[in-house]
């Protein structure tokens, strides 16, 4: 098992990941124990098919729908660490997910979630961020646009509230002052109160800020404790994002 620090080029900054390189899958329990027994926000599991590889991502509570961080952790471990060359194609619950490493950097190809404006807030969401603020949705996450960089800074989140927004988690997004755009993520009910970098809330919030920018090559930011950078490009319907990751460890574990 490998765990690296994704979207960044420096240990103990970015999101960590780890990650287990498989010849088949594990019984489904025994990937979610491993996951909780990790307890970082993902531990991925991907393991070679006729054609590329099938990946799967497990939070501390659930198997996840998409990740980006950890797509990114585990084609480092392929590419840096097992010296598996050329492009990756990953077979996902989201479709096929490829990536090319170049210069110790990655480019992911993701599927690009239009956002979906939510016409009226709920009584809830209005109490969490404290204001009638712009929102929309795509098929997992809430997302909500705040005045200015500092206040997403500055939120301070209401995570029992957050919670209740299950299987929703919660995006707060700004415009940003050296970044095109900034955000941080809460996922509480999956067992993530924050998650320091997210390459999946990219897919959509890509396209948001492409279109109010009017631009489709957009420098993000999460501005979380750890805090990471995202080269983003809207190309078409693929979003493809751009980072760096580093290996922190590898390790052998033991199952009964």
């Amino acid at each position: 098992m490998y765990q690296v620090d994704a979207f960044t080029t420096e240990l103990f900054s970015g999101n960590p990941a780890a990650v287990l390189v498989l010849d088949d899958w594990l019984p489904d329990a025994k990937m979610q124990a491993i996951a909780a027994e990790n307890n970082l926000t993902e531990t991925a599991f991907v393991k070679r098919n006729s054609s590329g590889w099938d990946l799967r991502w497990f939070t501390p509570l659930n198997e996840a729908n998409f990740c980006g961080h950890a797509t990114l952790a585990t084609s480092h471990v392929l590419a840096h660490e097992l010296g598996v060359e050329g492009e990756l194609a990953f077979e996902t619950r989201v479709g096929t997910l490829r990536v090319n490493g170049k210069n110790s950097a990655y480019q992911l190809d993701f599927p690009s979630f239009s956002p979906e404006p939510i016409s009226e807030m709920s009584p809830l969401l209005r109490e969490i961020v404290g204001e009638n603020a712009p929102a929309f949705k795509n098929f997992e996450n809430l997302f909500v646009e705040l005045e200015d960089e500092q206040a997403v800074c500055d939120f301070i989140p209401d995570l029992p509230k957050i919670t209740d927004l299950g299987p929703f988690g919660l995006v707060v997004t700004a415009k940003g002052n050296e970044h095109d755009f900034v955000s941080r993520y809460f996922v509480p009910y999956a067992g993530i109160p924050e998650d320091p970098v997210t390459g999946s809330t990219h897919s959509t919030l890509v396209p948001y800020w492409a279109e109010k920018l009017g631009k489709t090559s957009l420098s993000a930011f999460q501005r979380s404790k750890r805090g990471g950078h995202l080269l983003c490009k809207l190309a078409g319907d693929r979003v493809l994002i751009t980072g760096s990751a580093v290996t922190f460890m590898k390790a052998e574990i033991y199952l009964a």
